[in-house]
């Protein structure tokens, strides 16, 4: 699930809290949201934690999450 899709579903309250939980502005936030910035590995976690999993790293980060988190690649084999 997308940030977006997130958001929409939980309300505009969770996107202030994610904010704080990120220590980042709700602009940087709503940037993150819209896909106008990237976000970092460290915020891909955080934000995985956040949402219970509902907003996975590899949704955060398509096209290379297998690189960067190559684990995740071992626990879809097992």
């Amino acid at each position: 699930m997308q940030l977006k899709e997130y958001f929409s579903k939980e309300g505009r309250g969770k996107q202030k809290e994610m904010a704080e939980f990120l220590d980042v502005s709700i602009s940087y936030m709503s940037q993150m949201v819209a896909g106008s910035t990237a976000i970092s590995e460290e915020r891909c976690v955080l934000i995985e934690k956040f949402t219970g999993g509902k907003v996975s790293r590899k949704d955060l980060r398509p096209d290379n999450w297998a690189a960067i988190w190559p684990e995740l690649l071992e626990s879809e084999s097992a």
